[in-house]
């Protein structure tokens, strides 16, 4: 791109373009970070023609990578034949009820009915009013509670920002929806209550203070991320996820399991919650069942919940979305899962994060400011401390882990930054078509990065 083109998309943009969670004094001021023009694979090319490993998968979905001329394809000759129509009234079309019998397929149990939407937000958010109407329909109105956890990110339309505990999302639309509790994240390098070693259980401790405390009887369902994504990249203890299962399951209680990120092959499974063998009563996906290509979210449901539903449900189910099981999104979807399985992207995804543990753990036992790593298939993260003994880490003014992303990116490597309650997180999350190469890539390329600002503070 030209440099004169190229500023007057800047003042364009600066003039017009309100930009999702960013700066908006920055915006207005300076203006974009970077024009991107283009992806190929796991990279993508600015306008300069500068190459980035795309070490995020742009927003934890690109999962098939970049420039999949099938999906694009996919969505034209759906579109051709019938680009649009709605699914409310009980109108149907094809896309829909194939996507939603593969993933039926796919999910684990008896999960077998899907719900549409068109992202993570609206999918957690339908799963909250499903749960709440469930127990309506029981007579048991007084079941609206949701419990959710610290550092969770559900989303930001209203019931999911509520459900998020990350106050940086909290404060800004507040106040929030009633109904709302947080539990303890399982986080075990930042326990301070179960040392040498925590196994989760002060966590599970807080899930039973809270049911105390506000009564069993009103809590409706206890959503959870397999990996907490947003708020750090957390992989909870072994058994943590069957102890909140056996808390559901003892006082009644539905268990969501939010797969937005996690789902689709990311972790080395089709869904994250199988690492863990449980089943929970519903599941809500986004992100990846697309790669990003174009929106659909939606929730899957218990068989058994479905049954319910139908059993004592005498009236209209007054939820939905204009672009409820959209049909171009749909076939969208389809085709992903379809190269997914083909390319066997899932099986990729567990090699190639053995590969980014081992990395990760390289890099840890060889820089002094690398505290903890963690990392679940391709989803991984680092934590950066002053101190790794006493685990103390650097004050909020530093800001080590934004200095580092921001020469990775220097360097040709978009991870992401997470800085929440005095901890410093660099996430990573590439694609799933991942190489060995490329994963040495992208570790070097971070190795460096944390060298060159270990040098400067």
């Amino acid at each position: 791109m030209e440099v004169s083109e190229k500023l007057t998309w800047i003042e364009l943009d600066k003039k017009h373009f309100f930009h999702p969670s960013s700066s908006i004094k920055d915006s207005y001021e300076k203006g974009p970070v970077v024009f991107m023009e283009r992806g190929e694979g796991i990279y993508i090319y600015d306008a300069d023609g500068k190459e980035y490993v795309d070490g995020l998968s742009s927003l934890w979905n690109v999962n098939v990578g970049h420039g999949r001329k099938e999906l694009a394809e996919s969505a034209s000759e759906q579109m051709k034949k019938l680009a649009y129509t709605h699914s409310f009234s009980r109108f149907s079309h094809k896309p829909a009820v194939q996507l939603a019998e593969k993933i039926a397929s796919l999910a684990p149990g008896d999960l077998s009915v899907v719900h549409f939407t068109s992202g993570g937000s609206e999918s957690n958010d339908s799963a909250f009013k499903i749960a709440r109407h469930y127990f309506k329909l029981k007579g048991q109105s007084q079941r609206f509670k949701i419990i959710a956890r610290d550092r969770a990110y559900h989303g930001v339309s209203m019931g999911a920002t509520s459900a998020t505990g990350l106050s940086i999302f909290r404060e800004l639309g507040g106040p929030l929806a009633a109904g709302f509790i947080h539990a303890s994240a399982p986080y075990s390098y930042r326990c301070e209550e179960c040392k040498p070693e925590c196994k989760g259980d002060c966590a599970i401790e807080s899930i039973y203070d809270l049911i105390e405390q506000e009564g069993a009887e009103t809590i409706a369902a206890i959503i959870i991320e397999p990996v907490q994504g947003a708020g750090g990249v957390i992989i909870p203890p072994p058994d943590y996820i069957k102890a909140v299962r056996k808390i559901c399951d003892k006082f009644g209680i539905l268990m969501i399991a939010d797969e937005v990120i996690t789902g689709f092959g990311r972790t080395g499974k089709w869904f994250g919650i199988e690492h863990e063998g449980v089943v929970p009563d519903m599941i809500t996906f986004a992100k990846g069942v697309t790669s990003g290509y174009i929106p659909l979210g939606g929730v899957v449901i218990s068989e058994r919940i479905y049954r319910e539903l139908v059993e004592h449900s005498n009236q209209n189910f007054a939820h939905g979305f204009t672009y409820s099981g959209h049909p171009a999104a749909c076939a969208v979807a389809l085709k992903n899962i379809e190269i997914i399985t083909n390319e066997k992207l899932v099986e990729n995804a567990a090699g190639m994060g053995i590969l980014l543990q081992q990395g990760l753990e390289k890099i840890k036992n060889e820089l002094d400011i690398v505290g903890n790593v963690m990392s679940r298939g391709l989803l991984g993260h680092i934590e950066i401390v002053k101190d790794k003994t006493s685990k103390e880490a650097f004050s909020s003014s530093h800001k080590v882990a934004s200095q580092i992303t921001e020469q990775a990116f220097e360097y040709g490597l978009i991870t992401r930054p997470i800085m929440y309650n005095n901890t410093d997180i660099i996430a990573i999350c590439p694609p799933l078509i991942i190489n060995e190469q490329q994963i040495n890539q992208l570790l070097d390329i971070l190795q460096e990065s944390i060298k060159k600002i270990m040098g400067r503070i």
